[in-house]
């Protein structure tokens, strides 16, 4: 039999203990699991920014993977857990949005609260539902166990307003920054297929963290932008993202995930 995949993705950082105390408990429960690190760089708390890095990541692993998703800024409250199944592809995760743009994908889901505690680590903590809930249960799921043994049928699982953009007024919309990468990108939610018009037309991005900088020339390259210069371009996971030639354009607009942009076309 093949070794199972387990993705991590988190916001955990790799400074303490907390994700190799996550793998300790999951191979303990498989041991013949292959684990492999999607990020634990996601900015702390980032909700959005987990949902999306998670999304450009999942589909490109083989059908049978279980992939476990921890940003829970509401660890120890009410929300729930969850388990979802799409496309050969099993999600453990917070009930907080975190699987927002998987759930969009397109694919047919299945979805189930997870309260069955006999496949929990016990004592369960108030503050380590990683270590203690979402990892035993992704090992359990590698093993074979059936999603159905997890809980009840859940059909309305929370789904975050970030994933696109909303239209104020005549070609105006609010958008948001998604992630920004190592080298200082800014990822929108502007999807290209619906925005990819403002290549061709006057247009604007404004920041809410620098209302006074406009971004408001296309390119389809860095190399043919002068360097320092801000400039839009079609990113390779399918957003308008903002850049700077061989810069960062998060420190020049002092851009995080969650900032939200302005777009108005002309």
């Amino acid at each position: 039999m093949k070794a199972p995949v387990i993705t991590l993705l988190t916001d955990f950082g790799l400074a303490d203990h907390y994700v190799a105390a996550m793998k300790g408990v999951i191979l303990n429960l498989c041991p013949r699991a292959r684990l492999i690190d999607i990020s634990h760089q996601i900015a702390p708390y980032s909700i959005s920014e987990g949902a999306y890095t998670l999304a450009q990541a999942w589909q490109y692993f083989p059908k049978g993977t279980v992939h476990l998703a921890v940003v829970d800024p509401g660890v120890g409250s009410a929300r729930r857990a969850i388990a979802v199944e799409i496309n050969g592809h099993r999600f453990v995760a917070p009930d907080n949005g975190l699987l927002t743009m998987v759930l969009a994908s397109g694919h047919a889901a299945k979805t189930r609260e997870i309260s069955a505690r006999r496949y929990f680590r016990e004592p369960v903590g108030n503050t380590f539902h990683g270590r203690d809930i979402f990892a035993p249960v992704a090992a359990h799921l590698a093993n074979g166990l059936a999603l159905s043994r997890l809980g009840k049928s859940l059909a309305d699982p929370v789904i975050g307003n970030f994933a696109k953009p909303v239209q104020i007024a005549d070609q105006q919309w609010r958008g948001n920054v998604l992630s920004v990468d190592r080298f200082g990108n800014v990822i929108t939610n502007f999807d290209w297929a619906t925005f990819h018009e403002i290549a061709q037309r006057p247009f604007s991005l404004k920041l809410a963290s620098r209302p006074s900088t406009k971004v408001n020339k296309f390119h389809s390259t860095y190399a043919s932008v002068q360097a320092g210069k801000l400039f839009a371009t079609q990113g390779s996971t399918g957003y308008i993202e903002i850049s700077i030639n061989q810069s960062s354009a998060a420190a020049a607009l002092n851009a995080v995930p969650g900032t939200a942009i302005a777009l108005k076309c002309e």
